[in-house]
């Protein structure tokens, strides 16, 4: 057998291990191993194995990912969602639809101290839905907004995922984040768009809740200060260059622990929690990335990746209709993998092949731009029929809400997700031009 009809047969065991529900990181480590052993034999592989997990988690870069879990984890603690989802319920609420756009708004304030999707999703849901429920809001509506609203929680800075991706192609965090926001603002704008138009359209869905007195609205906003304060020291130091990202990420985590810490939510054993969380979800993140480099090292040795770049590329097809093909493969896969492994398994394939191509722009631009896209099209993939993770977390969480219900809500997400898509890939500047502006 040859060495490319080894390496296809491998990426087919791993998608059947993953269809049986195997770990996709453990999938990802025992396809790479035993297919590397089938090419060069077990020698020389099991001595490259005991080296492989050293050089993956002695980057130091990767410290950031349990900085940013220990944040979100706080961050939840601290009731950071509740006082985010209060007060733009406040300004909000009284309006058609209005609760629904709160929890959009909502999401994407505490996306950005948390940095994980489903988690993003499963805290709003707790706080957000009992009161749209409360309101008269149809379940669909309700639970659509929650699965689409989660998606910002990795999209808008911080972000793991975006982590990894930049370690992966050598590119500036700082950047990656940089790159992320406008896209970010975008989605949470496209997503209170959506709203408005389903409320148009069915107007029972979405009953208007009482008018807040301003001076509710005003406190409800000052009640907030410790997570705008938290995101522009994080952030904003990032950009100015006060501090690197994992400098950033360890200020975030103390400063959203002494938070957590005042207001009362670190009592008993919830430190404990947190910390356990934050191990966990951090041990599970890189057993992902051992196994995706065990895989990528096993697809490097069949050198498929560069053959399939190279019959691309030979097709002749404009650089465009190539990324679209691209895209469209992610926005289908993302339907069935979590994002972080969808990054993990297909950037090592795709991203010489975007690399390339020519799209007009320098090739760190390029690189910083597919990765944005890529991202998008995943989150998209995370709340499209049949399988979406994020719509399957929401409705196990709604208790009773029917599956078909909560696929029919996100409908008018997807719409504004397929039109923000476009406008990302036709103009490229929307991604780049902050960036640009800064640097």
């Amino acid at each position: 057998m040859s060495d490319l009809a080894i390496g296809l047969v491998g990426i087919a065991g791993l998608l059947v291990a993953m269809a049986l529900r195997v770990p996709v990181g453990l999938a990802m480590l025992v396809a790479g191993i035993l297919g590397s052993i089938a090419i060069a034999g077990p020698i020389g592989i099991m001595a490259g194995l005991s080296t492989l997990p050293v050089e993956q988690f002695s980057n130091h870069a990767l410290s950031i990912v349990p900085l940013f879990l220990l944040m979100g984890a706080f961050a939840g603690r601290a009731g950071l969602s509740r006082l985010l989802f209060g007060a733009a319920r406040d300004w909000l609420g009284h309006r058609r639809g209005g609760l629904a756009m709160a929890t959009i708004g909502a999401c994407a304030a505490f996306g950005s101290i948390c940095g994980s999707s489903l988690a993003t999703a499963a805290t709003m849901t707790r706080v957000a839905l009992p009161e749209m429920r409360r309101h008269g809001y149809h379940d669909s509506l309700a639970t659509g907004a929650l699965a689409a609203g989660g998606t910002l929680g990795i999209l808008i800075p911080p972000s793991v995922v975006l982590v990894i991706y930049a370690v992966l192609t050598g590119q500036n965090i700082d950047r990656m984040f940089i790159a992320a926001l406008v896209p970010g603002v975008l989605a949470a704008l496209g997503y209170m768009l959506a709203i408005r138009a389903h409320v148009a359209l069915n107007p029972a869905s979405a009953p208007p809740a009482a008018r807040v007195p301003w001076r509710q609205r005003i406190t409800g906003l000052i009640r907030i200060w410790p997570v705008v304060l938290i995101f522009t020291t994080v952030i904003g130091g990032i950009y100015a260059g006060v501090f690197t990202p994992t400098e950033g990420a360890a200020v975030g985590a103390a400063a959203t622990g002494l938070l957590a810490w005042i207001r009362g939510g670190l009592t008993g054993g919830a430190l404990r929690e947190a910390i356990f969380e934050t191990a966990s979800g951090t041990a599970m993140i890189f057993m992902i990335v051992l196994g995706a480099a065990a895989f990528n090292g096993f697809l490097a040795l069949t050198g498929l990746p560069m053959q399939a770049a190279d019959a691309i590329g030979g097709l002749d097809l404009p650089p465009v209709m190539i990324l679209a093909a691209i895209l469209l493969l992610y926005l289908v896969l993302g339907c069935i993998m979590d994002s972080l492994s969808m990054i993990l398994l297909t950037v090592p394939i795709f991203y010489p092949l975007i690399m390339t191509l020519d799209f007009g722009m320098s090739p760190a631009d390029t690189a910083i731009w597919f990765g944005i896209l890529a991202l998008v099209v995943v989150e998209v993939g995370m709340i499209t029929p049949p399988v979406g993770l994020n719509v399957f977390v929401i409705n196990a969480m709604s208790g009773g809400t029917p599956m078909r219900d909560t696929f029919a809500g996100v409908i008018p997400f997807l719409v504004s997700d397929i039109l923000r898509i476009i406008l990302l890939v036709a103009f490229p500047a929307i991604t780049l031009g902050l960036m640009r502006a800064l640097y």
